[in-house]
């Protein structure tokens, strides 16, 4: 039957669990296993699509449009686990499916409790992953342990193995050693109490990683296995990456940790793993041929987990053309400071990403007039096109006041729009243009010379568009759509005549990018920016 992997954190919040987990997964991959992953967040929101960047970073759309944690980015781009909306799980949206049950009676009179039906509730999230062709899922516990929120998470964890059998059942926890430079030493005395808390509820971890700046020793790893009573060889240590989060899955096989899995599991189908390309891939990382600067002007540049996909895009469109990139991340609220013009005006390629809100919206418009104006190297990515839109219609087309909707209702030319689904749309949760959509792109195009196809597919999440009513205004004047929804009706990649990489697209090319399959765009953009540097 699947076999189960459940993750958990503990002394600190921001260990790197998802890494973790998705680097597991990578593994078991590469030794022949077929893997899925999930992740159960303790927070009460239904999904993270209504929190705020500066709360929870980035939200990651899927396929389906499910709106995610950032951490099934790192699944993706470490594993070909195919995600759904089965493979992410909030307190909000758990409580919500059982008041739902409540109202319709299915629990014929009984006083609704924690346990055993908010537990039920979420091992049935947990069960609906298993299939036979399901070797293992990793399941991914949000937040640490002792957080009160987490609590009803990690019971019906615990009772999981009782209903499969603890041999189908295997826990790692992820711990902190930290270093002290006063006393000069590492501390192991965090990491067992997170593992004696974890005991206090019920669960013995098999497996230990430990995160620390410096090498474990012989003695601290004995002193650890002793007190949170897990053999020796089970401490894993994972030391902090200082060049590529892309080391860690090395990192981990070093350790052993897929063959410790493979035997407390008895997995008797694995096979022998081959990391070659990975290995290639971080040999293009240390020894780039070029070097360019790429300018993020962003309304969240202050928070990296932000615009996490995005920057992990740029380093794979990096690897395609062997250059090292580095990344400028700039504050669009706060572009007018000369030094942060010159800054600009110096990179070799210039990023506007998406958002929400009139923030930040001014100093995106004025950046992307500097890269339109110097032939600078530019991609737009969803309100990153809208802008692109406001300016080109402003500087070029002459409307002074060309504007979205979205920030200016009273507009003269309303160049942006909402779209027609979203009219009297009310909740703002889980009602945007969600998930995979179809697009066709036009012939002798940039981003057809990109994609080497006429038929994408993209994930997008947005609620305005290009006005379509100004699209004949535009494309005399020298922007162009060059893709649009099959039917035509909605344009989702512009371009500007004459200029060597100006692109701007509705969707969010992040989303499908991997550190071995860089996104087209992203490896078109890199290119341009080494060209424009050469």
């Amino acid at each position: 039957m699947t076999k189960h992997i459940f993750v958990t954190g503990g002394v600190v919040s921001s260990l790197g669990k998802g890494l973790t987990s998705a680097s597991i997964g990578m593994l078991l991959e590469r030794r022949g296993l077929s893997v899925r992953l999930q992740k159960l967040d303790p927070y009460i929101n239904v999904d993270p699509g209504t929190m705020s960047p500066y709360q929870h970073g980035e939200v990651y759309v899927l396929d389906d449009g499910t709106e995610t944690d950032l951490d099934l980015g790192h699944y993706e781009r470490f594993t070909n686990s195919p995600l759904t909306r089965w493979s992410s799980w909030t307190t909000g949206l758990i409580y919500l499916r059982v008041i739902e049950k409540e109202r319709r009676g299915d629990y014929h009179g009984k006083t609704v409790q924690v346990i055993p039906h908010v537990t039920d509730e979420i091992k049935s999230c947990i069960a609906n992953l298993d299939a036979p062709d399901v070797d293992v899922v990793i399941t991914e516990i949000g937040g640490t342990v002792g957080d009160i929120e987490g609590l009803p998470f990690l019971e019906a964890i615990r009772q999981y193995s009782l209903d499969v059998g603890k041999e189908n059942c295997l826990y790692i926890h992820l711990t902190l050693v930290p270093f002290l430079k006063a006393a000069r030493e590492l501390k192991t005395k965090p990491t067992q109490h997170s593992v004696e808390k974890l005991r206090q509820i019920g669960i013995q971890p098999d497996l230990l990683i430990c995160r620390t700046e410096h090498t474990i020793s012989e003695e601290d790893k004995a002193k650890i296995a002793l007190f949170c009573n897990v053999e020796k060889k089970a401490v894993i240590e994972e030391k902090d990456k200082d060049f590529s989060i892309y080391e860690v899955p090395l990192g981990l096989l070093e350790n052993g940790i897929d063959q410790l899995i493979i035997n407390k599991l008895r997995i008797d189908k694995a096979k022998t793993i081959n990391l070659d390309d990975w290995r290639e891939l971080l040999l293009r990382l240390r020894n780039p041929k070029h070097d360019v600067t790429i300018a993020v002007v962003g309304k969240y540049a202050k928070h990296r987990d932000a615009y996490k996909s995005i920057y992990e895009a740029i380093i794979h469109g990096g690897i395609a053309e062997n250059a090292q990139v580095r990344v400028l991340r700039i504050d669009s609220e706060f572009l007018d400071r000369g030094d942060t013009l010159q800054d600009l005006m110096k990179a070799d390629g210039i990023l506007v990403p998406g958002g929400f809100g009139e923030r930040g919206i001014e100093g995106k418009i004025r950046a992307i007039q500097i890269a339109r104006e110097n032939k600078i190297p530019f991609l737009g990515i969803c309100l990153g096109m809208q802008c692109a839109a406001i300016e080109f219609g402003r500087h070029v087309l002459g409307f002074e006041d060309a504007n979205s909707t979205e920030f200016s209702a009273d507009t003269q030319h309303p160049v942006i729009c909402l779209l027609d689904e979203q009219r009297g749309v009310t909740n703002v949760g889980g009602t945007l243009r969600r998930g995979a959509q179809r697009a066709t792109l036009r012939e002798n195009s940039i981003a057809l010379n990109c994609y080497g196809k006429q038929e994408i597919s993209e994930r997008h999440r947005h609620r305005y568009e290009f006005n379509p009513e100004y699209r004949e205004r535009y494309e005399a004047a020298g922007m162009k759509v060059v893709g649009t929804s099959p039917d035509g009706k909605l344009p989702e990649v512009i371009e500007i005549d004459g200029h060597p990489f100006f692109v701007a697209v509705q969707f969010h090319p992040e989303f499908k990018s991997q550190p071995t399959n860089p996104h087209p765009l992203f490896a078109g953009f890199i290119k341009a920016a080494v060209e424009h540097k050469t």
